[in-house]
């Protein structure tokens, strides 16, 4: 996947915002196993905006549709720039210092 990632391919912030994003989904993706065996009672705060944060990233970023024509730069990557800022609780400890460095202003 990172193959595609790079000077003169895609945008400078394309694989920090990527990768940024991905962990975070992967946390809330994991919860929802640990979810599926103790319940979410058992959740703290924090574990539970997480898991939050996956379902809205699966709805608005990987549910793309059909005839949704999104480009890289043009539609994806300020999209996960929307998500990142909005969801910044969701995603604390997930997110990482360069993206804070990166977020373009809204």
């Amino acid at each position: 996947m990172n193959a595609g990632i790079g000077e003169g391919k895609t945008r400078e912030d394309h694989k920090s915002v990527s990768d940024q994003l991905y962990a975070a989904y992967a946390g809330g993706r994991e919860l929802r196993g640990l979810v599926a065996i103790v319940g979410e009672d058992a959740l703290n705060e924090r574990d539970l905006k997480l898991l939050k944060f996956a379902d809205i990233f699966e709805d608005q970023f990987l549910r793309q549709s059909r005839d949704e024509d999104r480009s890289i730069s043009e539609g994806t990557l300020d999209l996960a720039w929307d998500l990142l800022p909005k969801h910044r609780h969701e995603v604390s400890g997930q997110v990482g210092p360069e993206v804070d460095r990166q977020v373009p202003p809204h």
